[in-house]
């Protein structure tokens, strides 16, 4: 009988990684995460502070659930200036390498508006290729949201974001050279101010743009090609845009909803999906033809509302040969508080 056993393997450990590897594993948690797994170890303490994704959110409502407002309101305030203290705390012991997305959504009241300013000088200075801004202003007059520096984004030696998502700031965009590399802008409840066709005409590597209930913009024009643009959503149902026509060679998605208005889009061969969503009550005749560009698409969305039945009755004939790519088609048609679904 043989009483030989099998040597035991080596078990693994972090710290025989190459030094470079052990954040980049680190970083593959969130960061809350990040953080606490580094108090396990001692030699893993400072490997957090080389996180690349700095995601952070914080309270949005100024109420709490709590029965009594009066301590909703501290317990908000509360959580908002932990909030606060915690993302100046990990920007200030972050190592400042190798930043990929630097992410902050939050509500602020208008004296804490300084610590947004800090934030994005942080974001801006280590080039993050992914900046995300979605703040709720709870008590500042509509004028007077916070203003976002576009300028800082190319400032660094050259531009380097490739993702942008604003929410509730304002971008004033004077003295942009150009968003180079910006592959992705969004902007949510954004007041535009200046020539803000002129800015997407800088934005030469854009392939999704999204516009929702943006305020400052009547004109969406742009004389310049987009050849790289693929998806478009434009949501102008609370604002006053006016007219839309653009050049987009590669566009393949598109979203509109809003008042009837004249949709130009010049050059959209490769378009494939199209959803249309008309606010105004005595839309629907108009639905299949105000927006021409719509026609060659293999997947279509509607959605009308109508005021009384008649309404259906009087739709035009469509012309044989229209839609001749359509493969699905959803037709949603509001009428009061009832909903009629058709699907073809």
């Amino acid at each position: 009988w043989s009483t030989t056993t099998a040597p035991l393997t080596p078990s693994f450990r972090m710290e025989d990684l190459p030094a470079e590897v052990q954040p980049v594993i680190m970083s593959l948690l969130p960061l809350k995460e990040a953080v606490r797994t580094s108090i396990v170890s001692r030699s893993w303490r400072t490997l957090w502070r080389f996180h690349c994704n700095l995601c952070f959110d914080g309270p949005n409502d100024p109420d709490s659930d709590t029965d009594d407002e009066f301590a909703g309101q501290d317990s908000t305030k509360m959580k908002r200036a932990k909030f606060i203290e915690t993302v100046n705390s990990v920007i200030q012991q972050h190592s400042g390498i190798g930043v990929n997305k630097f992410s902050i959504r939050c509500g602020l009241p208008k004296e804490d508006s300084h610590h947004l300013d800090r934030w994005i000088s942080f974001a801006t200075s280590l080039k993050a290729k992914i900046i995300h801004f979605d703040l709720i202003i709870i008590d500042w007059p509509l004028e007077e949201v916070h203003h976002f520096p576009l300028e800082a984004l190319d400032a660094q030696g050259g531009s380097f974001v490739q993702s942008l998502f604003l929410a509730a700031v304002s971008i004033p965009h004077s003295g942009i050279r150009g968003l180079t590399i910006l592959r992705r802008l969004v902007l949510e409840s954004v007041q535009i101010f200046g020539d803000f066709p002129g800015l997407l005409a800088k934005c030469s590597a854009l392939e999704d743009l999204e516009i929702i209930d943006c305020s400052g913009v009547t004109n969406l024009s742009i004389p310049h090609k987009l050849d790289k643009l693929r998806h478009l959503l434009i949501d102008s149902s609370t604002t006053d845009i006016e007219v839309v026509e653009l050049h987009a060679a590669d566009l393949a998605h598109f979203e509109y909803k809003g008042r009837v208005i004249p949709i130009v889009l010049h050059g959209c061969s490769k378009l494939e999906k199209a959803t249309i969503m008309f606010v105004d009550t005595k839309a629907l005749a108009h639905t299949f033809t105000a927006v021409p560009s719509i026609l060659p698409v293999r997947i279509l969305h509607v959605q009308a509302i109508i005021s009384k039945y008649a309404q259906l009755q009087k739709l035009p004939t469509i012309p044989e040969g229209m839609f001749m790519n359509l493969r699905h088609m959803t037709l949603i048609v509001e009428m009061q508080m009832t909903i009629m679904k058709f699907f073809n």
